[in-house]
């Protein structure tokens, strides 16, 4: 199988600064707020968004819910955030921020890439990048309504 086809990018248009979105997505106990699949998301105590940094999150889907752990793989703060679930040595997935100024606000891309098959995907790969994506549009969209709510855009 071509794990290449088993990836995505989507991406909206965000009234704020690339190091404000940033800020906003490197916490990952906000995530919660945009993402209709993710919420009690934590760093590991004393850690925060730094590459090598691990954080565990309970998730859902299709009525089934678990916690995973991932771990920062890129922290580049007003550019690149990203993860890998499962850890950077052994993951599954990986999920990418990222991140670049366009007028007075930021084009904000989440991008998402297996990065090998596991069981505990399910049979149909490619019924799961397309949930997956779905998911980061809807998380894309209320990120970007949030952010216009709380008057956090640069005008």
């Amino acid at each position: 199988m071509d794990l290449s086809e088993l990836a995505f990018r989507r991406h909206a248009w965000v009234d704020a600064a690339p190091e404000e979105v940033y800020r906003l997505v490197s916490d990952v106990s906000a995530i919660g707020r945009w993402s209709p699949n993710a919420s009690e998301v934590a760093y590991d105590e004393g850690h925060g968004p730094e590459a090598g940094s691990w954080f565990s999150g309970h998730n859902r889907k299709d009525g089934k819910e678990w916690t995973s752990r991932s771990q920062v793989v890129k922290a580049e703060p007003g550019a690149v955030f990203a993860f890998v679930v499962g850890g950077a040595e052994d993951g599954i997935v990986e999920w990418t921020w990222t991140l670049r100024a366009q007028g007075r606000g930021t084009v904000a891309e989440q991008s998402w890439r297996l990065l090998r098959t596991d069981p505990v995907l399910g049979p149909d790969l490619t019924a799961l990048r397309d949930y997956m994506a779905a998911s980061a549009e809807a998380t894309l969209a209320s990120l970007a309504e949030w952010v216009a709510a709380q008057e956090l855009s640069v005008r």
